[in-house]
């Protein structure tokens, strides 16, 4: 088969490699549609991956190809979304359902082969069906989509609150589509891109801010009754927006921080107190996975694109490349900031 292939910092080639040996309980997936994830940037760039030669990629979807023995649930010619995480399932993380911290897991395209290939294979469990109204591309968007909702169950959102949503990218759109879901009262996208906030309008958003205006924060509080938002998601792995998160909370609210900041994160003692003030309750939230394994998260996001209540539009993708072409896709990273949406790469 053909992959893209990592063989050091900015060393992407496409090439022949083999086929992924099919094992017992194993499913050999060909590859549609893998989408660019902000983790497998460094790992090209910035010479981030584990080892070398690698093939990256953790955001498929595709169509089976062929099945191992004692595989019962996954037909050849199904319609799939890939599930990246390994876990030991003995540990005692793992004992309890808290599969993404595993002490000992694997994942695909970063401590295994991973999508940007012609093929991956991975365990039967690791497979999510999906309806033949669901587009591979959205299959591919389901990762994204279950960080999202993860972020809202580990938030313990309930329905009800005002809520707001900090940074506009790909998992920044589902939160704020799972929270109109899942009931929220109001939500209010910010982001320093005013398409970004459009896209979320579109898709069902409220309200939406430009975090460069001056006094938007005051239009924020007053979009709340002066009260603060009862529900913070921030999922732009910005110092910035993680202090917004701070101001823009109110008394006695649930703020999660779903991305994942790159750089040296400080607040002011000012800042600081805010939380013991208003005594809102602060959590993190890490990949998208709960018992039974993989997760609800995984069902809720194939059954609701397919019922048309989670709603994709191509404003989600910037680019499509061949995966041929996966070089040239990683090179425009080079300046993320002329990148506004998922880069997409294809298979025949």
């Amino acid at each position: 088969m053909k992959a893209a292939v990592l063989y050091g910092n900015e060393d992407l080639r496409y090439e022949e490699c083999p086929v992924p040996e099919l094992l017992p309980g194993t499913v050999l997936v060909r590859v549609k549609a893998t989408g660019i994830c902000g983790s497998d940037v460094p790992r090209v760039l910035h010479n981030g991956a584990h080892w070398y030669p690698i093939v990256l990629g953790h955001e498929f979807a595709g169509v089976v190809a062929a099945i191992g023995e004692g595989v019962t649930r996954i037909r050849e010619g199904m319609r799939v979304a890939g599930v990246p995480l390994l876990p030991c399932l003995a540990c005692e993380n793992c004992q309890r359902g808290d599969y993404a911290l595993c002490r000992h897991y694997g994942f695909i395209g970063s401590r295994q082969q991973g999508s940007f290939a012609e093929y991956v294979a991975l365990p039967e469990g690791n497979v999510i069906p999906f309806d033949e109204r669901v587009s591979f591309i959205q299959g591919a968007l389901f990762e994204p989509s279950t960080v999202a909702l993860h972020g809202l169950l580990c938030n313990r959102f309930q329905g009800g609150d005002h809520v707001a949503v900090l940074g506009g990218g790909t998992i920044g759109q589902f939160t704020a589509q799972w929270a109109r879901i899942m009931g929220a009262r109001t939500v209010t996208m910010f982001d320093l891109l005013d398409d970004r906030i459009e896209l979320a309008k579109g898709l069902g958003a409220d309200f939406g801010l430009n975090t460069a205006r001056e006094g938007f924060l005051d239009e924020a509080m007053a979009l709340t009754g002066g009260d603060g938002f009862g529900a913070v998601f921030e999922t732009a792995g910005s110092p910035a927006t993680m202090r917004m998160a701070f101001k823009l909370a109110g008394s006695k609210a649930h703020v999660c921080f779903i991305g994942t900041p790159h750089v040296d994160l400080t607040f002011t003692p000012s800042e600081w107190e805010m939380m013991n003030r208003k005594e809102f309750l602060l959590t993190g939230s890490w990949m998208s996975y709960s018992a039974p394994f993989p997760g609800k998260e995984w069902d809720l996001t194939a059954h609701c694109f397919a019922a048309g209540r989670l709603r994709y539009d191509p404003g989600f993708i910037f680019r499509e490349f061949p995966l041929s072409q996966a070089a040239e896709a990683f090179a425009l990273y080079r300046d993320p900031g002329q990148i506004h949406g998922k880069i997409m790469l294809m298979n025949e």
